[in-house]
């Protein structure tokens, strides 16, 4: 965003970030101080990437995280027609946002996203996240058979847990790609790995196309993980994302605006609540 005179006041951008290639995130979205209540300038930026991406270079479906330690960006998310699908509890330290103000504490972010394209497939929802499930994709503008997962884990299925850390959030995000018999040693020793990079959040994405999740999403809930929600195509499939916080979560910090996020943010604590006992 440049003003007349060619002053740069505003960015966004879209960029890939998760496996599959044709889903995007928008972020990095910022607009100077003086500009900030100057002609709706950040939502008008977000409203082009939405409008230009699928169009010019076939983006299939572009997802962002509101930052909730204020109301502002979720208003953006209403303009934009974007879905909420689930909630990063602590996602950014607290000092990204030190001249914004507020307080100390590690600041959530609200999933939602824009599909542009119309992928229907088959999810496979564990025992414990079913009534989760049905709520999240209840509110979804795309078609998905949704069936029940199962614990027969055949004898020759691989686990495969990869680890990407970002050390500037120190949060890892382990995406579970493949879940065979081994997989609680598997993926301890990947979670290892993240806390001795100096991980505070670990986030494990599963692909909900494995038809055999419940030993894995079943072992993750005894070790603290819990209920983050959900990611339409991040493996191309869909993914179901738990979180785990090496603290206590900052619940106090967050401002939640949107009645849809607030239903969100009570999913999630009250699965919280439930794998901390």
């Amino acid at each position: 965003a440049r003003t007349p005179k060619g002053e740069i006041v505003g960015h966004s951008a879209v960029f890939r970030t998760a496996p599959h290639p044709g889903l995007y995130e928008s972020g990095a979205g910022l607009v100077l101080p003086p500009y900030r209540n100057t002609a709706g300038i950040l939502t008008r930026l977000l409203t082009h990437g939405q409008e230009l991406a699928p169009r010019q270079f076939g983006v299939e479906a572009i997802f962002g995280d509101a930052i909730l330690n204020h109301p502002f960006t979720q208003k953006v998310t209403i303009h934009l027609k974007s879905i909420p699908v689930g909630l990063q509890v602590d996602l950014m330290p607290a000092a990204t946002y030190a001249k914004e103000g507020g307080d100390n504490g590690r600041v959530a972010g609200l999933m939602t996203i824009n599909l542009h394209q119309p992928h229907p497939h088959r999810i496979h929802r564990p025992a414990a996240y079913r009534e989760a499930l049905d709520d999240l994709y209840s509110h979804l503008d795309d078609q998905r058979e949704l069936v029940d997962s199962h614990h027969d884990v055949p004898a020759d299925a691989p686990s495969q847990v990869t680890n990407l850390y970002f050390d500037f959030a120190q949060v890892a995000r382990l995406y579970v790609t493949g879940v065979g018999r081994d997989f609680a040693q598997r993926f301890a020793r990947e979670e290892e790995t993240a806390r001795a990079q100096g991980a505070v959040v670990v986030q494990a994405w599963l692909d909900l196309s494995i038809p055999w999740l419940e030993p894995a999403v079943d072992w993750l809930r005894a070790n603290g993980y819990f209920l983050g929600g959900i990611m339409p195509r991040w493996f191309d499939q869909d993914a179901l994302m738990l979180q785990k916080v090496l603290h206590r979560p900052h619940w106090e910090g967050i401002v939640m605006a949107l009645e849809r996020g607030q239903e969100i943010l009570d999913l999630v604590r009250r699965d919280w609540e439930r794998t901390q006992t």
